[in-house]
């Protein structure tokens, strides 16, 4: 899968040199071998994509799951970095929120804005390079690692491990920066939106995601980033129409797997463990999401049957509707969103909260917020 090649510099964290190992992969092949158990996961995750698709393509407003999906997908990719906020606190925030956010809340909506870029901006240029580089630095921007080189292919040496470990005791070492690992990148970028016959398109996405993450061509987001770039990839080869996916679970819930068996790779050449860990993370995936877009919509039927029931009616009513969306709201966030006035905002609050369907969390009387708990559990499970 590459070569091994030699690297020497200056270890700052230190105060030494170092000579050790890097890894350079080749550029990823136009056919694949694996073994039939793994062409029969990647048949099964394929149909339930399918099925995820033909569910979606069902509804008038794809929109509406978008958000609470990916920031679920947020809060796991995050999570895999070492990054942990609580879904509700996501789910409460906006990326443009005035509200005060805690440094982990703001990197979780980094990456939320930086997917909704990235996502909006397929759908009418190609998946480049650029593009590429332009999400890296909306996920960065404002972090503890922004800096000179945010939105940029790295000028330095970096490694895979404890950021106290020595260079030569590191778990892996990428490629060194310069030629090689911007060739590395442009061949990538260009594999991808080649029309590649024998390598259906869950292997491409599998094949491109290790590549990547071998390349690691950024200080700092690159899991992020390539996780990511497995759902643009997905729209790109048009698997699926709208970003409805969370992947990263599936990662999170197996770490360890997912981390050896990338690692594995580059190790022995053997792909086939990998892209069979990969297909069984897209089916298991893809049949979640189905079972939350499933229960989200059920529980919009019955708030909408509660307020009929209570006939709850107007701003109130179509609030209710909207709380697979946003299941944390305030008066405020009901008065932009619907354009009426306070007071009637914190009427259809009130009485959202008079029928059952929402619960305020705060116990004061100013600075309210509710919460539809019932959406919460599902996005937890």
């Amino acid at each position: 899968m590459g070569l091994v090649i030699p690297i020497s510099g200056f270890d700052s964290r230190f105060n030494e040199p170092y000579e050790h190992w890097a890894f350079l992969p080749h550029p990823l092949p136009d056919h694949v071998d694996l073994s039939n158990q793994t062409w029969t996961e990647i048949t099964a995750a394929s149909h339930s994509l399918g099925r995820l698709e033909q569910a979606a393509q069902q509804l008038d407003d794809t929109s509406i799951l978008q958000r609470p999906i990916l920031r679920k997908e947020a809060q796991s990719t995050s999570a895999l970095e070492g990054t942990f906020a609580p879904i509700h606190d996501i789910l409460h925030n906006d990326p443009l929120s005035n509200h005060s956010q805690s440094p982990e809340i703001f990197e979780v909506l980094n990456y939320v804005t930086a997917a909704e870029y990235a996502c909006a901006s397929i759908r009418d240029r190609p998946l480049s390079l650029q593009l590429i580089l332009e999400t890296h630095r909306l996920l960065i921007s404002g972090t503890r690692s922004d800096g000179a080189e945010t939105g940029k292919i790295r000028k330095r040496q970096v490694v895979i491990g404890p950021q106290s470990m020595r260079v030569a005791d590191a778990r892996f070492v990428p490629p060194p920066p310069g030629n090689q690992l911007d060739d590395g990148m442009r061949a990538l970028i260009k594999w991808i939106n080649t029309d590649l016959p024998l390598v259906p398109p869950l292997v491409a996405v599998a094949l491109a995601h290790y590549q990547f993450e071998t390349l690691h061509p950024f200080n700092d987001g690159n899991g992020r980033i390539g996780r990511l770039l497995m759902v643009l990839h997905l729209l790109r080869r048009k698997v699926l129409r709208d970003p409805i996916i969370s992947i990263s679970p599936w990662f999170e819930r197996f770490r360890d797997d997912y981390q050896d068996s990338l690692l594995k790779v580059s190790q022995t050449g053997d792909i086939d463990q990998w892209v069979n860990f990969f297909a069984r993370g897209i089916r298991f995936q893809a049949d979640d999401t189905l079972r939350i877009i499933n229960e989200l919509l059920i529980l919009r039927d019955q708030f909408t049957a509660v307020c009929r029931l209570h006939n709850v009616r107007g701003v109130a009513l179509e609030v209710a509707q909207s709380l697979i969306t946003r299941p944390v709201i305030t008066p405020t966030l009901v008065q932009e969103l619907h354009s009426i006035s306070y007071p009637a905002a914190n009427a259809a609050t009130s009485r959202l909260e008079q029928v059952g369907i929402i619960k305020e969390s705060t116990g004061g009387s100013y600075g309210r917020i509710f919460t539809a708990q019932e959406v919460i559990d599902i996005l937890e499970k």
